[in-house]
């Protein structure tokens, strides 16, 4: 009984993001880290070389999903976001068509980080990464020190939760289905 009413407090804290932005702090446009704020533009190498813009993804909710291959806490949230994208890919939600993650990996090894990639059956086309580890340029742009981190960003690139792990993800996003 203890357990339940410590994660209904948790889980209640982690939404308070989503339920701020519900009444009405979309409307912010300045760029920034809040809920609310604009997420800031990600330009990087993906695997293959070629470059990849978050911008390019206007229109869809995006979760922002930082990560590595050797962090054990990324690899065993990962098959939750799989999950969460497999369901959430194709559906229409209030400021947003379909789901999908941008992953901006903090590895600093290319062979280990496409193996995760594979390994965890990470099936979305948006993988970058800049190989420089905790030095990651847009771990920086976005204060990350310690992952796994997320933004869940809408269709007009606005951060409306951030760090949604476990079952919340998919909560968030049931929530946003129009």
């Amino acid at each position: 009984m203890k357990n339940i009413f410590l994660l209904l407090i948790i889980t209640g804290i982690l939404a308070i993001p989503y339920t701020l932005t519900a009444k009405g702090l979309e409307s912010q446009s300045e760029i920034g880290l809040n809920v609310g704020n604009k997420a800031p533009n990600i330009i990087e190498q993906g695997v293959d070389g070629t470059t990849i813009d978050l911008s390019q993804l206007t229109g869809k909710l995006v979760l922002i999903d930082f990560w590595a291959s050797w962090c054990g806490p990324c690899r065993r949230e990962n098959p939750t976001i799989v999950a969460a994208y497999q369901k959430f890919k194709n559906k229409e939600f209030k400021n947003g068509k379909g789901f999908t993650v941008f992953s901006v990996s903090l590895d600093k090894n290319k062979e280990n980080w496409i193996a995760g990639i594979e390994y965890d059956k990470l099936e979305w086309p948006y993988h970058v990464s800049d190989l420089n580890f905790w030095s990651s340029k847009y771990a920086m742009v976005y204060r990350v020190n310690s992952i796994p981190s997320n933004f869940l960003i809408d269709g007009n690139g606005i951060i409306i939760a951030k760090n949604l792990s476990g079952p919340l993800l998919e909560q968030v996003l049931e929530q946003l289905l129009k």
